[in-house]
């Protein structure tokens, strides 16, 4: 007897992701036969995991349940269940307004959904995913929820309050990715600046960072989502003395004129921003910074933007993205601001923002040539083997494009010399 099918489609962030993934160990588990993102139409059952972040991931999400809806009707595919944050958020709202789905589950629903497809939950393995990324590179989300209280974010009303995952646990999912040939940790969260505090008293992300590099097998460690405000300075020097810690910070400022800060309730002032940014080059020698901006927030005025615009040129970070502000009911904003820039004026800043970070990437990476880095292989294209150095994440960072005289695998770590340069990628030969 064939086995059943099912698929599960992931909108949204890498935390989505590895919502996911647990979610097919499961079900893979239960002698499902699992695929993730595939555009085939000959399930049983799909699930689409969704984002409930902004208004655009909000409406990408739409589409893709509207997409399965028609699927459905047409008899290419079984059940419809919809997961994840927008479910979290509108549940009622989806079930009236899109009726046709089998059933919808919250964010936290994981046992509910396994229970769904008759198949017997094992919290036992509850570490084990179906990694679903190049098996050299995985995600490990240590915690979920967030604590903070930024009055244009919506993601406390789907995730909660923070609740760290335990050190045990994590250290027994990284050798588990370890031993599936995972090289590449990549430690996310809501805010991986909180770890540990709800249940153990203080931050141990230090520690936390430390113990997966004794992890035999992992080679670099990446952090993403650190905020400025009560910032974990004690991992500065695992940064810096660590080997396997990549130089590489993801810490969202969101924006830098404080009259914009103050209402967007980051606690947090310009000068705090920039006497941090200054400790964490003194402290890490050759550390990059990855920062998110949001522009349009409301009563952000002309001589606001400029102030950002000009803190950008001047600080030069190395990776950069904007967000054009979106109006989310149930935050503080949307209760206590007037939306009063016009959608128009919002992209078009957005726009100079991302013109300006294109000539700062594009300048910066013109000083890299000559220069010699590690660089692990994703992939083959053509003629050119694409890696990354430890300054660059995947899918949202630049990408080296390798010329070698041997074949390269997936994973391989080499030294390979930077010989060009374009706006946000690198080319490069391997050198021995």
């Amino acid at each position: 007897m064939a086995k059943k099918r099912v698929n599960v489609v992931t909108m949204g962030c890498s935390k989505n992701l590895v919502d996911s993934e647990v979610l097919l160990n499961q079900l893979e588990k239960g002698k499902y036969e699992v695929m993730h993102d595939s555009n085939d139409l000959n399930f049983d059952a799909v699930f689409v995991n969704t984002c409930g972040f902004i208004h655009d991931a909000k409406q990408e999400s739409i589409d893709m349940i509207l997409d399965y809806v028609e699927a459905k009707k047409r008899g290419d595919i079984g059940k419809l269940y919809v997961m994840g944050c927008l479910s979290e958020r509108y549940q009622k709202d989806l079930e009236t307004e899109i009726p046709e789905v089998d059933r919808y589950f919250g964010k936290f629903d994981l046992k509910a959904m396994v229970d769904e497809l008759k198949v017997t939950y094992q919290p036992e393995y509850i570490y084990e995913r179906k990694i679903t990324t190049p098996s050299h590179f995985a995600y490990l989300k240590i915690s979920e929820g967030c604590n903070r209280s930024c009055s244009f974010c919506a993601i406390p009303q789907m995730t909660g309050r923070h609740k760290s995952k335990s050190m045990e646990d994590l250290v027994k999912e990284a050798r588990y990715l370890a031993k599936k040939g995972v090289k590449e940790i990549l430690l996310i969260a809501q805010d991986l600046s909180y770890y540990g505090i709800d249940i153990y008293g203080k931050n141990r992300l230090a520690e936390l960072i430390n113990q997966i590099s004794e992890v035999d097998g992992i080679e670099w460690i990446r952090l993403h989502y650190l905020y400025p405000a009560k910032f974990p300075y004690e991992i500065l020097p695992v940064m810096r003395e660590n080997p396997k810690v990549c130089k590489y910070l993801d810490m969202p400022l969101q924006h830098i004129a404080n009259p914009v800060l103050k209402n967007m309730l980051r606690h947090v002032t310009r000068e705090e921003t920039e006497k941090l940014i200054k400790r964490i080059k003194e402290e890490v020698p050759g550390v990059i910074l990855r920062t998110t901006m949001l522009v349009g927030f409301p009563g952000e005025t002309e001589q606001d933007f400029e102030e950002l615009i000009a803190f950008i040129r001047e600080t030069k970070f190395e990776k950069l993205g904007v967000f054009p502000y979106s109006n989310e009911e149930g935050t503080y904003a949307y209760k206590k601001f007037d939306d009063n820039l016009t959608e128009k004026v919002k992209q078009a800043r957005a726009d100079e923002i991302m013109e300006l970070q294109q000539q700062i990437s594009a300048e910066l990476n013109q000083q890299k040539i000559g220069q010699t880095f590690k660089v692990i292989i994703d992939r083959k294209e053509g003629d050119f083997f694409i890696g990354r150095t430890e300054f660059d994440s995947p899918e949202v960072d630049g990408e080296v494009f390798v010329t070698s005289p041997k074949e390269l695998q997936k994973g391989e770590f080499v030294q390979v010399e930077i010989t060009g340069a374009e706006d946000y990628d690198l080319f490069g030969v391997v050198r021995n």
